[in-house]
């Protein structure tokens, strides 16, 4: 072999009493039962850990789990991550309860490789050995195990043990190695403190490699810390590559502060979630079916809480049948979309079903809706990245969306969607939007024609979307020919704001009361009053050229504008300016109309103000 070693995690499953730890003591030389009552009362309480390294070179770490029904939580938190497992059956027995369940727990998590190792074989006669070797591939038939490789084992006479190692090399082969996809994460299987050195936790890695020296986040607590030191297979590393059991010495964390359950992550690259969506399948000999509204324990990593099912789409899964399921969690969990979990009935504890995480950041569905079960069918074939954005008929940027999905910029690049700047939206969702935004100014035209369109700001808040977006989608329907934005406002581009003056009504009466002193005009407020006349329809008016607005109280007719226009520039060419007083004489009008006029003229460049005196721009 050249290069670094492959290394492979390795669990025991079984029923208590059956050899486990005393097969792992057998072939690595170490103990796995490591509490002091686990010495004293000869039994496996909690999880234990042990390493092997086979003839090949290949590395492989092992996890011994407890065998009595009352510890199998903690056998749960020991089966994730695992490349293969080893069932122990004793021969003197043969299958037990616990063989059972924890085989149903080894297919509900999907572990496809193992062997089934039969110890005590020096207790038993060849007859009865071959009658155990019967029932056990007979047991291991209908499950992800089937067709396993049956070893015999004594671990008094050694009998078996170079089998063992032989068995195990071959089911090794051919596993590639785990893939570092650049997200390691490390569930916490155990929480310790080394003198001189503070705490180690321990886990499998999965996902991605960790390094010395690394700031990395415990969720969900979120907690940061730096990693201090790394051990795989008990040696010091700089570096520890995934698909390994890994020991992690942490900075400034207490071992109080952690638990089993917590996830070694990179900052910001894992879900904290309370709600989940989930494939379940329920066990053939379920002791009941996965009710609506029941009461189970989550299994997922090395986290274990409280959950209520929401059953999609009907009353319960039945036993042997498979569905789709809403999770609700007493407290969060770190957990990404994939990960397998099993579900516990609490009391009497028994193991009913089990499944994979579909959805880790779900909304709340509508329980009969059969859009949300066929859009989890299309997110468990694969079409993740487009089912997580019709989650957004808002719309999400694309550094969320990959943040969500943990998918990569290649990917994007062929998601069929629209795309606003940074912002994306799935097809139906960009079609409803732009949809809506039309119904909007169009009702909006019809309430109001007088107004050239609907502030920028309704309309935001009317189509619900976030400030940041807006501009973007704005410019992208203005680009689309589905709306129009002038001063301000927006509008549909076939309205047009008409207003009739041939006809008797507040819009002709202003125009008179403004035209009968064209240069020395009442206060708007004032010609309003007089006409009857509403500020829409003197933004209508001014919209439409028939008024200039000189200032707030100062408003022009578009005749007196011009007039007034044209003496600014029989003055300026007479005398090369026009002051205040010059004009005001020129036009017989106070002073407030002139000013007005000359600073309007100013804000549109046509004068420049030198002094008391205006010079023509244009």
């Amino acid at each position: 072999m050249t290069g670094a070693p492959e290394r492979f995690v390795v669990g025991t499953a079984g029923h208590i009493d059956h050899g486990k730890s005393s097969l792992i003591r057998a072939l690595t030389g170490v103990d796995p039962d490591r509490l002091e009552e686990e010495k004293r009362r000869g039994m496996t309480i909690d999880l234990g850990f042990a390493h092997l390294a086979l003839p090949d070179g290949r590395l492989v770490g092992i996890v011994d789990v407890p065998g009595h029904a009352r510890f199998v939580r903690n056998m749960l938190a020991g089966v994730h991550g695992l490349d293969a497992v080893l069932l122990v059956v004793a021969a003197d027995e043969g299958v037990m309860q616990q063989t059972v369940e924890h085989l149903e727990i080894v297919d509900l998590m999907e572990v496809r490789r193992g062997l089934a190792v039969l110890t005590k074989v020096d207790l038993v006669d060849p007859e009865w050995l071959e009658l155990v070797r019967e029932e056990v591939a007979e047991t291991l038939a209908p499950t992800s195990l089937a067709g396993a490789e049956i070893v015999p084992v004594s671990t008094v006479t050694n009998e078996g043990l170079d089998d063992v190692v032989q068995a195990l090399e071959r089911l090794l082969d051919g596993i590639p190695p785990r893939p570092d996809l650049g997200r390691p994460r490390l569930p916490i299987d155990r929480v310790f403190t080394i003198a001189g050195f503070g705490t180690v936790v321990t886990g499998t890695l999965i996902e991605g490699g960790l390094a010395v020296g690394e700031e990395v986040e415990l969720q969900p607590s979120g907690r940061r810390t730096r990693i201090r030191g790394l051990q795989q297979h008990g040696r010091r590393v700089d570096r520890a590559a995934p698909g390994s059991r890994v020991a992690a010495n942490l900075v400034g964390i207490e071992p109080d502060q952690l638990g089993r359950g917590e996830v070694l992550a990179r900052p910001g690259t894992l879900a904290v979630t309370r709600r989940v969506d989930v494939s379940v399948r329920v066990l053939p000999d379920s002791p009941q079916p996965l009710r609506h509204d029941a009461s189970v324990m989550l299994h997922t990593g090395t986290a274990e809480v409280p959950a209520r099912v929401i059953v999609l789409g009907a009353e319960a899964i039945a036993a042997g049948q498979t569905g789709w399921a809403q999770l609700y969690l007493a407290r969060p969990v770190a957990v990404r979309s994939g990960d397998r979990f099993v579900l516990r009935l609490p009391s009497p504890a028994a193991t009913v079903a089990g499944g994979v995480l579909a959805d880790v950041a779900p909304r709340r569905h509508r329980r009969h809706d059969p859009s949300v079960r066929a859009s989890l069918e299309r997110r468990s074939a694969g079409a993740i990245l487009p089912e997580e954005l019709r989650k957004y008929p808002r719309g999400i940027t694309a550094t969320a969306l990959l943040r969500a999905t943990l998918a990569d910029e290649a990917e994007l690049s062929r998601l069929e969607a629209r795309r606003a700047g940074e912002w994306l939206f799935a097809p139906e969702a960009w079609a409803a939007l732009a949809d809506r935004a039309q119904r909007l100014l169009e009702e909006h035209h019809r309430a109001h024609p007088l107004r050239t369109g609907m502030p920028r700001g309704e309309l935001q808040s009317r189509l619900g979307l976030a400030p940041a977006a807006f501009g973007p989608v704005l410019a992208a329907l203005t680009e689309e020919g589905v709306l129009v934005e002038r001063g301000g406002e927006i509008a549909r581009p076939d309205h047009r704001v008409e207003i009739d003056l041939a006809t008797p009504g507040p819009a002709a009466r202003l125009l008179e009361v403004l035209g009968r002193r064209p240069f020395a005009p009442p206060s708007l407020p004032e010609a309003m009053r007089e006409a009857g006349a509403s500020g829409e329809v003197v933004r209508a008016l001014v919209a439409s050229g028939a008024l200039v607005r000189l200032s707030d109280e100062v408003v022009f007719t578009q005749a007196a504008y011009r007039a007034a226009l044209d003496l600014v520039r029989e003055l300026a060419e007479r005398d090369g300016f026009v002051t205040v007083a010059g004009l005001r004489d020129r036009m017989g009008a106070s002073r407030r109309p002139v000013l007005a006029l000359l600073e309007h003229l100013d804000a549109q460049r046509i004068t420049r103000r030198v002094g008391d005196q205006r010079v023509l721009l244009r």
